[in-house]
């Protein structure tokens, strides 16, 4: 028997299609206690987060909310207005999409996200903006947090 070896032009390419997708079904008994323990996410896994949003640029304040928060208290957690909101300058679009697709292949959702600069929160949160307003009211954890909100 011999082995065939492929040139890296020859090697079959993969493409979506050939990913096998689970869903779980909402109604499921333990479908909170399931979603907290996959949402839950440990220490290290928050650390390496951090570490990847303050390579993004310049990042005052993060925010994670909504599907990010494994705790089940009744409230719909998806029915939020950001999962993840970043108060920064700079940020790399470049380095934010890829960034944003591998957080939503992790968690297994589309990820609301909302990205502001500096000057235009500090602005809406003196003015007592709604969406800010909401948000920080909400169940979240601020996880960079450099404007001592």
């Amino acid at each position: 028997m011999k082995k065939k070896h492929h040139s890296r032009k020859q090697a079959k390419k993969h493409t979506r299609t050939d990913r096998i997708n689970y869903s779980l079904d909402p109604e499921f008994e333990f479908f909170g206690e399931l979603k907290g323990l996959i949402l839950k996410s440990s220490p290290a896994e928050k650390y390496k987060m951090v570490k990847k949003i303050l390579g993004l640029g310049r990042v005052k304040l993060a925010v994670t909310s909504g599907i990010f928060m494994a705790e089940n208290n009744g409230l719909d957690l998806y029915d939020t207005v950001a999962d993840l909101f970043i108060v920064g300058d700079d940020i790399s679009k470049d380095k934010l999409r890829p960034f944003l697709r591998a957080l939503e292949a992790e968690v297994g959702k589309e990820i609301k996200f909302t990205l502001m600069d500096k000057d235009e929160f500090q602005y809406r949160y003196g003015m007592f903006d709604r969406f800010i307003r909401v948000l920080l009211e909400g169940p979240h954890e601020k996880i960079i947090n450099k404007l001592g909100i």
